[in-house]
């Protein structure tokens, strides 16, 4: 065998070794890229799954939020026109009030109003304010309350009166103006109810 001849098959041998390793490494490796890949791919349809749960999460919530919302508002609207009609209804019924001419009852009515005032209040030691147009009829009613007097202030209502204790620290509204107000939220909350809005 020639020199050339055994160079020859030494460079075979370390290029046939060298092949089967590369080729043992090159295999190698491709089986661990497919096992990363296999356990990234599970691991990325885990993620994605878990982003499409929260998008659907966050998607429902969004929409609860959205018909709350609606709810609220539709509900708000009810409210605020049931509160315009009440007022509508009040401003007629004041105006009627206004216009209705005063008969036998009413001095029986004014000396109710004064007597709840005196309760209210908690003395008879009172002065009593009216407007102009009722002076005369509680000038007569007031001398049914031997400690109480009529004021020459008079004050701005339909009719009724108003009432303070004599030292000035109390005063109890009882025109028929403040009663009205006082029925107000009532008649609102009964009407709500009536409809099934709530207050």
């Amino acid at each position: 065998m020639t020199l050339d001849s055994k160079l020859e098959t030494t460079i075979d041998k370390i290029l046939t070794q060298t092949t089967t390793e590369l080729l043992t490494t090159l295999e190698k490796t491709f089986d661990e890229c497919k096992e990363s890949l296999s356990k990234s791919s599970r691991s990325l349809e885990q993620e994605y799954d878990r982003i499409l749960d929260e998008g659907k999460k966050e998607s429902e919530k969004l929409e609860k939020q959205i018909i709350g919302s609606s709810e609220l508002e539709a509900r708000n609207k009810q409210l605020l026109l049931t509160a315009e009609s009440v007022d509508k209804v009040f401003e007629k019924a004041i105006e009627k009030i206004q216009n209705i001419k005063k008969n036998e009852n009413y001095p029986k009515l004014i000396s109710t109003l004064i007597d709840e005032s005196t309760k209210a209040l908690g003395t008879q030691e009172i002065i009593v304010l009216t407007n102009s147009k009722d002076k005369d009829v509680v000038k007569s009613v007031i001398s049914k309350f031997p400690k109480a007097e009529l004021s020459s202030e008079t004050i701005t209502c339909i009719g009724g009166v108003e009432v303070r204790s004599k030292d000035g620290t109390m005063t109890f509204n009882n025109t028929i103006d403040s009663r009205l107000e006082r029925l107000k939220p009532l008649i609102r909350k009964d009407i709500a109810t009536k409809f099934g809005i709530g207050e």
